[in-house]
């Protein structure tokens, strides 16, 4: 088979980007509003300040504003609503982003569903993720969206295809089915999670693979057609440096007619989408 086309999130974000920069610069100039992101940030853990910090520098690119809030891990429950009743209030806030994972002695569902729905640029509210099940969303969730679109922008029709989805979480598989079900999408979907008997099954017969099963190297090329575009949304940190996703790329890859790397593929279509989000809600501010 002839080399994989490679997938390249970086390259699509930068492009995505520079349209919400575009989309940006006219809400200034035709309506006076400036996007704008809220963070927030609870505890210290590492990779969160990391995914909040390229957050930010993304809405600075983009001409956007954003607002980092930092808490310490021991908020408490009241004190961190309190905070997204104001940002909920705030007109200059169109998104609000809490970032995940909150420390454990938070209810972070209770957290997340008292975001303003059109604040929710993560796309994950209730109300958000019913409209998209009822083929009318306001926002697409930010992962299953990027995936979405790096595929599409590549020239790949998802169309008619079997799409196997590897995980079942609100963030990627669950919305990413609803998303692959929307009229003018129209995938033919599985999704296979921890209880499904004999994924290979199903994952033999699928012309695209989206693996967000969250276990390091555990597609294999004996559960891949030849010819299939495989899409991985999962990163992990090896045991001896370096990143790998859910797919094991070097086995994979040869038998794949696309692929995404890890890192480089899905994350950065992800906070890209973020932005796209955003956007959206501040030209729906007012309206």
């Amino acid at each position: 088979m002839t080399a994989p086309l490679i997938l390249d999130g970086k390259k699509l974000a930068a492009q995505v980007r520079l349209e919400v920069a575009e989309k940006t610069a006219r809400l200034k100039d035709q309506r006076g509003i400036t996007p704008g992101l809220a963070a927030v940030l609870v505890g210290d853990d590492p990779a969160s300040h990391v995914y909040v910090k390229n957050k930010r520098q993304a809405c600075a690119d983009a001409g956007m504003a954003s607002w980092l809030h930092q808490l310490p891990a021991g908020t408490t429950q009241e004190e961190l609503l309190d905070l997204v009743d104001k940002l909920n209030a705030d007109d200059s806030v169109h998104g609000i982003l809490v970032q995940l994972p909150l420390p454990k002695h938070l209810d972070t569902a209770l957290i997340l569903d008292r975001i303003d729905p059109r604040k929710d640029v993560d796309g994950l509210h209730p109300d958000n993720l019913g409209l998209l099940a009822d083929g009318r969303p306001r926002y697409l969730p930010c992962t299953p969206h990027g995936v979405w679109q790096l595929v599409k922008r590549n020239g790949i029709s998802w169309a008619g295809k079997n799409v196997v989805i590897l995980g079942r979480s609100s963030i990627v598989g669950k919305s990413l089915a609803l998303l692959l079900l929307q009229k003018g999408v129209d995938a033919t979907v599985t999704v296979c999670h921890s209880r499904t008997p004999n994924p290979g099954h199903y994952l033999k017969q699928a012309d695209i693979i989206v693996a967000a099963i969250g276990q390091p190297l555990w597609l294999k090329a004996d559960m891949v057609k030849p010819g299939a575009v495989v899409v991985d949304v999962g990163i992990h940190r090896k045991p001896a440096g370096g990143l790998c996703g859910d797919v094991s790329y070097d086995e994979v890859a040869p038998l794949s007619s696309a692929i995404t790397p890890v890192p480089g593929g899905v994350g950065p279509m992800t906070i890209a989408m973020l932005l796209v989000n955003t956007v959206e809600s501040a030209s729906l501010a007012g309206k």
